[in-house]
């Protein structure tokens, strides 16, 4: 079910359309591929991220959402563009909140994210049926459709625009159509800080019957994102 509603189309300018590639997807959640065989597995938002892509071809089920779904795969190619290189001059200037092992160099990093953008758009050309646009906190899928649900670079980072009642409500929908575990990475903001409502949320998870653990995991780019939240829905 593709939503194609003007309600979820937001405009092309206000999409940042950056990816991670596989590998980074793994590191950044602690799994491996055996651990995800079998599983109805959801990316919830996707981006530009290769983890459907190249993991499908792997023998994985996933399925990608994103706002972004909604525009053209040529118009979002050429924004991924845009905003790559926008983002590789910004980072210069950032160097410094960042740690340089994971990526050696700026180059790197910038191969790494075009990868992605060009493993994705040319995959949501031949696969259409595994990337939805959705409208969070909304979720066109059914109760308990995934096993697993990824959540990336979304909720706790964007803490300063995304409030505390919008965190709630996509947490919800999140629950509602995931049936075992849900992670969310990192649970820090964009200046690297722990997330202020964290403690909150995950006593609200707790409250729905969920087990909630914060885990370290073999992944850091952004100084201090380097966990997350690893939610087991109990039904």
């Amino acid at each position: 079910m593709r939503r194609t509603d003007q309600e979820t189309k937001l405009d092309l300018n206000r999409i940042i359309f950056i990816g991670r590639i596989y590998q980074e997807y793994l590191n950044m959640f602690s799994l491996s591929e055996s651990e995800l065989k079998g599983k109805k597995i959801l990316d919830c938002p996707a981006g530009a991220c290769s983890f459907t892509a190249v993991g499908n071809k792997s023998g994985l089920d996933i399925t990608a959402c994103d706002i972004a779904y909604d525009h053209s795969v040529e118009s979002l190619k050429q924004k991924g563009l845009q905003d790559i290189e926008h983002a590789m001059e910004h980072m210069e200037k950032a160097k410094s909140n960042y740690k340089w092992d994971y990526f050696s160099d700026i180059a790197g990093l910038k191969k790494n994210r075009l990868s992605a953008l060009h493993d994705c758009t040319n995959d949501m050309k031949k696969s259409t049926e595994k990337y939805i646009a959705v409208n969070l906190p909304s979720l066109p899928f059914k109760d308990g459709e995934f096993d697993i649900l990824l959540s990336a670079h979304f909720l706790f980072m964007y803490g300063d625009r995304l409030d505390y009642p919008f965190h709630i409500e996509t947490l919800n929908e999140l629950l509602r159509v995931t049936k075992e575990e849900i992670r969310i990475f990192p649970i820090v903001d964009l200046a690297g800080k722990r997330y202020e409502h964290l403690d909150k949320i995950i006593t609200y998870l707790i409250d729905q019957s969920c087990i909630v653990e914060v885990v370290n995991v073999p992944y850091e780019f952004q100084a201090n994102a380097n966990s997350m939240l690893k939610i087991k829905v109990q039904r």
